[in-house]
């Protein structure tokens, strides 16, 4: 029986409940090489930090996370921490020869990506150097999982269209100024929090990079947001509160695109945190010569397919609840019985099961993104705020 994989996060707040939810949960539900071992949670209030490693059964807690690299039992290092703090940490963790899985977007800033990636492929090249992983958690969804399989087997054909939506409504007036509102913490707005995962599922399914952004909106409608008395761990159905003082809202509030990848599809992305209505519509659609497949996260056991080889007599689109516990969808069997739905967290647990594998030289069930993936999304993310800013088309050539 091989030790236990001691895991460590940094981060105590929304991500770092979901992160720790998934380590906590995967030694139940999967069959894996090892075992993972909650070591140590780090964290800046030190208040609720004692508390939060009892609730999720952290074996310890610390307020210096750079105590994590010199401690020998840790082998890999969960960063869940605002994007203008995933750069140092998860460099100093790969100097120190542990494995690191980040939060999405890679980085606040394209240039901290550049030296997250610079890093990994550094370390990567040390004799059993450590290994580096993103949390694009909906490429765990089993339907979007089976979505990659169809598209892999040629089910789709040449991809003609990519359209994907991030559509959410929390972000209006109201909403205080989080840290997800500050440009020096977050890098951007709705566009790094939302296109970052919608820019990553189309690039994962069509298997095809972004060449061009043909042109782009950014829009930040409100400017103004109450300093929070106390910083919720999300937005303001997260548990924020707005105190008296006002302060610069200097992110974008949406941000929409156009692009072509390299095989030639034409996309469309949108994201935004004022879409009236839409509480997580995250969605996606691509559109081959053979076939088409959609996903809507807020009915995410589902998968949408056309199948356009079999005539006009049988012409329609066919609902698939991805849920079939005998092999047929990915994940699925390893929670329960067919028709008894996955939800939001169990992405995350999924993907925790697969980091255990892949560190363990197995291989995951779907590809897992690293740096120097996350890395080209970050990319297309930035030329779409130079198109915006510029008014002009972006090639990705000319964004390093």
């Amino acid at each position: 029986m091989r030790t236990p994989l001691q895991v460590a996060l940094i981060g105590q707040k929304f991500m770092g409940r979901a992160h720790s939810n998934a380590w906590g949960q995967v030694n139940r539900f999967f069959e894996l090489p090892r075992t993972v071992g909650l070591r140590t949670v780090a964290g800046r209030d030190e208040r609720e930090l004692a508390a939060f490693a009892r609730r999720w059964s952290w074996a310890k807690s610390t307020t210096d996370w750079r105590s994590l690299a010199r401690d020998p039992e840790v082998e890999l290092v969960d960063v869940a921490t605002p994007n203008d703090v995933h750069a140092e940490p998860s460099i100093a963790m790969l100097e120190a020869g542990k494995h690191v899985a980040c939060e999405k977007p890679l980085a606040g800033t394209l240039g901290d990506a550049r030296m997250m990636r610079d890093a990994a492929l550094k370390a990567a090249k040390k004799r059993g150097g450590p290994k580096t992983f993103v949390w694009f958690n909906y490429r765990r969804c089993p339907a979007i999982a089976l979505a990659w399989q169809l598209a892999r087997e040629g089910k789709l054909g040449r991809i003609y269209h990519v359209r994907a939506r991030y559509l959410q409504s929390w972000g209006g007036p109201d909403t205080p100024l989080l840290w997800r509102f500050r440009k020096n913490r977050a890098g951007s707005g709705a566009h790094g929090d939302l296109n970052a995962h919608i820019v990553d599922l189309a690039r994962f399914l069509t298997g095809e990079e972004v060449v061009e952004i043909h042109g782009a909106v950014a829009r930040t409608f409100i400017t103004e947001r109450a300093i929070p008395a106390e910083d919720g761990p999300g937005g303001r159905a997260l548990g924020g509160k707005g105190g008296r003082k006002k302060g610069k809202s200097d992110v974008d509030d949406a941000v929409l695109f156009l692009a072509s990848f390299s095989g030639g599809a034409a996309a469309s992305f949108e994201a935004t945190r004022l879409a009236t209505g839409h509480l997580n519509a995250n969605t996606i659609e691509l559109n081959g010569e053979k076939g088409s497949v959609r996903f809507a996260f807020e009915d995410m056991n589902v998968l949408e397919y056309f199948d356009a080889t079999q005539g006009p007599r049988l012409a329609g689109w066919r609902r698939i609840l991805c849920t079939s516990t005998a092999g047929n969808h990915p994940y699925a069997r390893h929670w329960w019985p067919d028709a008894h739905v996955l939800g939001y967290e169990h992405g995350f647990t999924n993907m925790a099961a697969d980091v255990v594998r892949a560190v363990c030289g197995k291989a995951p069930e779907v590809p897992l993104p690293d740096f120097a993936d996350a890395y080209e999304t970050q990319r297309v993310l930035e030329a779409a705020l130079v198109s915006a800013r510029e008014k002009c088309a972006i090639r990705l050539a000319d964004v390093r």
